[in-house]
């Protein structure tokens, strides 16, 4: 049976309406296409350019230091503005943001392909990130609007395929790329992708724009929130560079900590909060969050690791480990699309729970392979790893978006991109930190030192597994069914 989204969705007991024609079902999956379009781009666009940091320090003539902050600044501007755009498209109508998003992104990534200067890229950067930000905020709430409760988490979990596609393609064609044509290739690639995905966008995503907003966009709370959170992840990305007691590592997290305090006590008495935080009453919201947050943590303190062990530790070349690597998103990308679709069927809480079961395993069994594990035994750990953020993932976002009423799909989108991110840094930090200590004990020059530090790493990102399956294991189950929709009201109005 086809659920028309556009209509109210009726009783149990109401009588059965015909299926709607077949333009209207192929209609639905050319938003999913379009979608996945913007999230291809989206993780390509990340991986390509975390490859590439070599060839730009080279021909723009910049220090390691420097080139950096091509990334970081990518990173840093999409999880400050997040959750503001969440908000802004449950406002204003999430397809005009959409399509806005996409505009600033191919622009921004038109003009990287034309800087000269490692600084004038880092500018660029954050432009593009804009762009991304919009899109990465908007496209969950379009592709939950779009399906009904019953298809959901099969069509988060093929958006969740064309990131891994994006994530694993991204580094061979930047490589090519920037052989064949020159760096600024990899950025220009994006136009013409992106004037196709604008022109389906255009076509296939409804309009949902707001006719009657009660509601307005709450400015101060949106700079305390992009501010606090900002001076954290610089904190978090930059603490292990810096050193963890220097004071501009600890003056960033006092401020961080203080600006945020202040945003929950504002939000706390606005009538229209740039942040719902009674959407964190809701347990399977919140425990959900709190799993997705961990659970990216863990996938990017193995990817901050593990290349020290393939490349310096077993004197791997760099094409050589990312084959290696290259084994985690391609399970993901297999895996997503079929437990969303179970997720549909069983629920959501059995199977992301597995999922940080066997992420959690995954991360073990690398510990232990770290001395004498030969490839093919890293590979297959990391397969493992892949299983289980693969089996996550779906059924997890299907989780936190489907408690948020329809009113505060931005938000919830915000949200679950916002624990991405920040998950990301968060782990970056979390290993670095743990990486670093062990091989200053053990002695840079020590043949043991970097197995001692990744084996170190990975146990400790173990712990945040472990942890993410208690918080996955214990929260409530959600509906997996469109029963569910009927009970999801907005609780501010309900006050």
């Amino acid at each position: 049976m086809v659920f028309d989204v556009s209509q109210p969705l009726r009783s149990p007991t109401a009588p059965v309406l015909p299926a709607p024609a077949p333009d209207h079902f192929d209609g639905r999956w050319w938003v999913l296409v379009t979608v996945g379009l913007g999230t291809f781009m989206s993780a390509l666009d990340g991986s390509v350019v975390n490859t590439l940091l070599p060839v730009l320090a080279r021909e723009l003539h910049a220090g390691v230091a420097n080139i950096e902050w091509v990334t970081t600044v990518y990173l840093l501007v999409i999880s400050g503005l997040l959750l503001s755009v969440g908000r802004a498209g449950d406002l204003f109508g999430h397809k005009r943001l959409y399509l806005a998003g996409f505009v600033v992104f191919v622009l921004g990534s038109a003009a990287c392909g034309q800087a000269r200067s490692s600084h004038v890229l880092i500018v660029l950067r954050a432009v593009q990130a804009l762009g991304a930000a919009m899109l990465m905020a908007t496209s969950p709430a379009i592709l939950t609007r779009s399906f009904p409760a019953s298809q959901r988490g099969r069509a988060l979990g093929a958006q969740g395929t064309f990131t891994y596609l994006g994530l694993t393609v991204g580094p061979s064609l930047g490589g090519w790329l920037a052989g064949a044509f020159g760096w600024p290739s990899v950025f220009y690639i994006n136009v013409p992708v992106g004037v196709v995905a604008i022109a389906l966008a255009v076509r296939s995503i409804p309009d949902d724009r707001v006719e009657r907003r009660e509601e307005t966009f709450d400015f101060v709370g949106a700079a305390l929130f992009t501010t606090g959170l900002v001076a954290l992840m610089i904190a978090l990305n930059q603490g292990h560079v810096w050193g963890w007691l220097a004071l501009k590592t600890v003056g960033l997290l006092a401020a961080s900590v203080a600006l945020l305090v202040v945003f929950v006590r504002v939000e706390l008495h606005r009538r229209s909060p740039m942040l719902d935080l009674s959407l964190f009453a809701d347990r399977v919201f919140s425990a959900a969050t709190a799993s997705a947050l961990l659970n990216y943590a863990c996938v990017y303190s193995i990817l901050f690791v593990l290349p020290f062990l393939l490349i310096q530790g077993r004197s791997l070349t760099a094409s050589q480990a990312g084959i290696v690597l290259t084994a985690q998103p391609i399970v993901m990308a297999i895996v997503a699309p079929i437990s969303g679709t179970l997720s549909d069927r069983l629920g959501s809480r059995g199977l992301a729970t597995a999922g940080m079961v066997l992420l959690t395993a995954g991360m073990a069994a690398l510990a232990l392979l770290v001395e004498r594990g030969s490839l093919a035994s890293i590979a297959a750990a990391l397969a493992l790893v892949g299983l289980g953020v693969g089996t996550f993932v779906s059924p997890n976002n299907s989780a936190i978006m489907g408690s948020a009423p329809r009113n505060r799909q931005g938000i919830a989108a915000g949200v679950l991109a916002t624990a991405r991110n920040a998950g990301m840094v968060m782990g970056v930090g979390y290993a670095g930190a743990i990486f670093t200590t062990v091989l200053y004990r053990a002695g840079p020059s020590s043949s043991a030192a970097i197995p001692a530090a990744v084996r170190a790493s990975l146990f400790a990102a173990a712990v945040l597994g472990l942890v993410g399956t208690i918080l996955s294991a214990t929260r409530a189950e959600l509906p997996a069914d469109d029963a569910a929709d009927t009970v999801r009201v907005d609780r501010r109005s309900a006050r």
